[in-house]
């Protein structure tokens, strides 16, 4: 972790995730799960803010100034700092986003696929998708501890 950063109740971060603020300050919300090879990068200067109950899966890389609340950001996906997403919005498995231009990508958004193809969510399952994400928050502040073991230089 490098720079202004503050990471809210709840949120997990797996020990090799890396969070740079290099321009402005980077602020995550509760409850996220930011998993193993997460990246996470602000270089801009206003505030990158990261919502609440979001899921950065394995090796992703993140530069949105905006992410709203319950997104998945899948393995290997990169979201250039030109996108801000809204709500429940789901990034696939090794999609690259990088509009020319900036832009919000609306609630309920799903882009897959190697051109990175949208579409918009119906909503159906949302509440058990919550739940699941809140299990497995749960799992992981339970887990993690139990294998992570700090060890300090100074001595």
């Amino acid at each position: 972790m490098r720079g202004d950063i503050t990471i809210g109740a709840g949120t997990v971060v797996h020990p090799k995730a890396a969070i740079f603020a290099l321009g402005g300050p980077i602020i995550i919300g509760n409850n996220c799960i930011l998993e193993e090879g997460t990246i996470l990068v602000n270089r801009r200067k206003e505030i990158m803010k990261v919502g609440n109950d979001n899921l950065f899966e394995i090796h992703c890389r993140v530069e949105a100034p905006y992410i709203g609340d319950f997104n998945t950001i899948s393995t290997k996906a990169r979201v250039h700092h030109t996108v801000r997403l809204s709500n429940h919005c789901v990034v696939g498995a090794g999609c690259l986003v990088t509009p020319t231009e900036d832009e919000v990508m609306p609630d309920y958004t799903v882009l897959y696929g190697p051109g990175c193809e949208r579409q918009t969510w119906s909503g159906r399952g949302k509440l058990q998708e919550q739940d699941l994400r809140r299990k497995h928050g749960e799992y992981l502040r339970e887990m993690l501890p139990k294998f992570n073991r700090i060890r300090r230089t100074d001595e």
